[in-house]
């Protein structure tokens, strides 16, 4: 097998799983992150890291000149599956307007309309801006087709990039809002009878395209009850739980989430103590291995919050409190929440500079979150870390040390990506 050697690396932040500190399982001690560092590649995955006068031989050597080497972010939540154009609701809400939920509906239309040629074009194209900005492991959601066609359509488009190891997680959001041709109005159905297409014929034609399902428990989409009913649908389904819940408010998806096992819930903007303590109480679950190396069973681990800088700027809300959660001992991932309405970015780094300025992580939190605090949210172990036999996904910095991300906050500070052992930029 060929190796490859990488030397040159001032910091290099292993973060690797078998030096945690068990009295701070979702922190960073020092011997995660190695100064004037080498580590070798070996079919894929990482063979060795340590320090550079130590390294062995490889078949291949590259010097990356004295820059800091990161895992790969993992972003653990993002909506990738859509066409049209936003931009006028974007500016409407710059100037005043506030927002709430039922703007999904116009990129529903759009999407609707796009052929698998055309959308399968651009949910590439948006990969392969997530790449280039340092980000190799990747969860995106269907949710704006909203029929059991278009999501069926969906779903199967992520299926096939993932079976050609351009995506890593998909999740099925067919309870992102009540369409609406649901909207109860002139004798038409209502949300009970969406709720009841999503948890029956929509569900079962999606399931074997997906290995999640979510739902968006928030005012002016799904009360509690109805999430509770879509959730336990997909479980059953065998499909693992995620949640969009408090962005807008104490929406109670916090309490289903904690309460039904989800991996993950996700915005998070507004809790109460009693939110966060149940957060924090699902830090202990144990994890159980999953159907494939690399990857933990969907319905075991803490629930991780995950925060989403980016989509609180752009739509003004109160950031989530990262920083009480953390300090709580909630487990935290962040992740880009990528879409056309609220947060059109893809760039975790500056997500993670966000968090350090403005929420009030530290550097080595922040990174954490975004690379081990997405691949938990993600129930993954083979990424989010540079450990021996970690898939080899490199964010290697155009800067010496990681906190330049937020030292030097919106500069272009990706030098090279690599996935799998592959340089891709």
């Amino acid at each position: 097998m060929a190796s490859t050697l990488i030397t040159g690396i001032s910091e290099l932040w292993t973060l690797d799983p078998t030096l945690d500190d068990p009295e701070t399982p979702h922190g960073v001690c020092d011997s995660q992150m190695l100064r004037s560092a080498a580590l070798v590649i070996e079919d894929g995955v990482i063979a060795w890291t340590g320090a550079a006068s130590d390294a062995p031989s490889a078949d291949d050597r590259v010097d990356v000149g004295g820059r800091a080497v990161l895992p790969g972010w993992v972003d653990s939540h993002s909506h990738l599956v859509f066409d049209g154009d936003r931009a006028a609701e974007f500016e409407a809400r710059m100037a005043g307007e506030s927002y709430s939920a039922g703007g999904i509906g116009v990129t529903t239309e759009a999407t609707r309309s796009a052929s698998d040629e055309h959308l399968r074009a651009l949910v590439r194209g948006r990969i392969a801006e997530a790449t280039a900005g340092g980000t190799t492991t990747l969860e995106t959601k269907t949710g704006y087709g909203l029929t059991v066609e278009h999501e069926t359509q969906a779903a199967a488009l992520l299926s096939a990039l993932i079976a050609e190891g351009e995506l890593d997680e998909a999740t099925f959001l067919g309870a992102h809002l009540v369409p609406a041709e649901f909207d109860g109005r002139d004798g038409r159905p209502g949300a009970e009878d969406y709720v009841d297409l999503v948890s029956g014929e929509m569900l079962a034609a999606v399931a074997p395209h997906v290995r999640w399902i979510d739902v968006f428990c928030e005012e002016g989409a799904f009360d509690p009850a109805q999430s509770e009913r879509v959730l336990r649908s997909g479980a059953a389904a065998g499909l693992g739980l995620r949640v969009h819940g408090n962005q807008l408010g104490r929406s109670g998806g916090v309490a289903l989430a904690t309460e039904l096992g989800a991996a993950s819930v996700d915005h998070v903007n507004h809790l109460a103590s009693a939110d966060i303590e149940a957060l924090a109480a699902t830090a202990s679950r144990p994890t159980a291995a999953g159907e494939r190396p690399g990857l933990l069973a969907v319905d075991s681990g803490p629930t991780v919050a995950t925060v989403l800088p980016a989509c609180d700027l752009s739509t003004r809300a109160p950031l989530a409190p990262a920083r009480e959660l953390l300090d709580a001992g909630a487990a935290v991932a962040i992740a880009s929440n990528c879409n056309p309405g609220t947060s059109y970015t893809s760039s975790m780094s500056f997500c993670v500079t966000t968090a350090v300025l403005q929420m009030h992580l530290t550097l080595a939190e922040a990174l954490f979150a975004a690379t081990r605090g997405g691949a938990l949210a993600l129930r993954r172990t083979d990424v989010g870390h540079l450990g021996i036999g970690a898939r080899a996904d490199l964010h290697v910095l155009d800067a010496t040390a990681a906190i330049h991300l937020a030292y030097r906050p919106g500069m272009p500070l990706t030098h090279q990506v690599w996935r799998s052992g592959v340089r891709s930029s």
